[in-house]
């Protein structure tokens, strides 16, 4: 039992010598860097009372069930910029706005987004259905103006560019959801 003991100091006194290791160090960042956060683009995003433009409101069909929110994204409308990861582009004074809310029960789903100006822009409208505000293939939906077949990855930036005028643009989307292995499509009804 002695020898276990000393055995035992003896370790604790090798460990207590032993250098203590630093915390990794946080990567650098660029200067002005900002954190991603839900609530990116969201002040930009909102429409206010009245709202006159520019923006876009987007009557939202076809939701698999009433859980969850629903998200709107807009982006740039180019194909390097389309789905890019938010804080890089509010960092490079790139275009992105988001707007969000919890599923409505039942009726008409509309969302309204501003834009920075008349022009075209890439869009998706996202279905989370579990609020967790990551895209679940197997269970979120996603849906695109001109109603792009997406299989094995994300569509292109002209797939789902809308054109906004400088009032509000009136646009209606359908939800898609994951139909097989590899490609989401509309709900049949």
């Amino acid at each position: 039992m002695n020898r276990r003991l000393q055995s035992l100091g003896a370790a604790l006194a090798l460990l207590a010598a032993a250098p203590v290791l630093a915390a990794p160090a946080e990567p650098e960042r660029p200067p002005g860097y900002i954190h991603a956060s839900p609530s990116l683009g969201k002040a930009e995003g909102q429409c206010r009372p009245n709202e006159r433009g520019p923006a876009v409101m987007i009557t939202i069909l076809g939701f698999k069930d009433r859980a969850g929110l629903v998200r709107a994204e807009i982006y740039p409308s180019n194909d390097s910029d389309f789905l890019q990861d938010d804080n890089i582009l509010v960092m490079a004074g790139k275009t992105f706005r988001r707007v969000e809310m919890p599923t409505p029960p039942s009726g008409p789903v509309q969302l309204c987004i501003r834009v920075p100006a008349a022009g075209t822009y890439s869009l998706i409208v996202l279905h989370d259905r579990d609020s967790n505000r990551k895209f679940g293939l197997s269970s979120d939906g996603a849906g695109f103006p001109g109603d792009p077949k997406v299989c094995l990855g994300q569509p292109k930036a002209a797939q789902t560019a809308l054109r906004a005028g400088a009032g509000i643009t009136d646009i209606t989307l359908r939800l898609q959801y994951r139909r097989n292995l590899f490609c989401l499509g509309p709900l049949k009804n």
